[in-house]
């Protein structure tokens, strides 16, 4: 009969070698979840705007049933930072770039990881593939009735490379406005005078490994903050290991309306 610590051994090895093939697994599942947000100030000419919104693909390869599942859905695609990071090559990045654009016209905002790689060749590719990089800057959309939302990108927080205030003087400030930011710590210089409605961000993966439902990292949210809503997502890939725990990846399909609308 074998030493019973041997066998305790024997079954620790077991159960954590099943335990890294669940966490590999989930890592690299592939889910669409659905959000329906309504807004009081949102444009009622518009009906409707629908975003496709994914976050963090790091050294993930964008699965092609995400892009089916949305394509004829969403009406624009927005990449929340960290599509891209030291390692990976510049094929897949345009790779995942060509089918996201199958979805729709493309918006970028820089992650923490996106500065890892030459950055001159990825501002190229994204010229190449006419993705609109919102590098402190916004863009507006308006409807056959003259309204009228904002789009509103800045660098990452992390790197000190963002400029809101510059962003948000490209803008009206009454309109609309959605803020992509990779780190949701920018809600720390958001102040009610921006009128911002909606914040988009990705970065913290939601812990990524969370045991006991505990992880370094809130696992991903939407939660109100003064007058801005802010929708922080799991993301999609992973960093240092392709492990997940607790915390799914996910993309989202965000619609947004006006509140009279419900």
């Amino acid at each position: 009969m074998l030493p019973l610590i041997l066998l305790l051994t024997v079954f620790f090895l077991f159960v954590g070698v099943l335990l890294l093939v669940k966490m590999h697994q989930q890592a690299n599942e592939n889910t669409v979840k659905y959000e329906l947000i309504y807004f009081p100030d949102f444009p009622r000419s518009f009906q409707a705007v629908s975003l496709f919104f994914i976050s963090d693909i790091h050294r993930r390869t964008v699965a092609d049933s995400l892009i089916n599942e949305v394509k004829d859905i969403a009406d624009i695609v927005i990449i929340g930072g960290d599509l891209t990071e030291k390692g990976v090559s510049f094929d897949q990045v345009r790779q995942n770039i060509q089918k996201l654009k199958l979805i729709g016209d493309v918006y970028f905002v820089w992650g923490n990881n996106d500065y890892e790689v030459d950055s001159d060749r990825l501002k190229q590719l994204f010229a190449d593939e006419k993705v609109t990089v919102l590098d402190n800057k916004s863009i507006t959309f308006t409807s056959e009735l003259g309204e009228k939302w904002s789009l509103v990108g800045i660098e990452d927080y992390s790197m000190e490379f963002d400029d809101l205030e510059g962003a948000l003087m490209q803008t009206e400030e009454d309109v609309f406005k959605i803020l992509l930011s990779h780190n949701p710590k920018i809600m720390e210089k958001i102040k009610e005078e921006h009128k911002i409605s909606f914040v988009l961000s990705g970065h913290t993966h939601g812990g990524q490994i969370r045991i006991f439902g505990i992880g370094p990292y809130e696992i991903g949210k939407t939660k109100v903050i003064g007058n801005t809503t802010i929708f922080v997502s799991n993301g999609y890939g992973t960093t240092k290991v392709p492990l997940r725990l607790g915390a799914k990846p996910e993309t989202h399909l965000i619609k947004i309306k006006n509140k009279l609308d419900q």
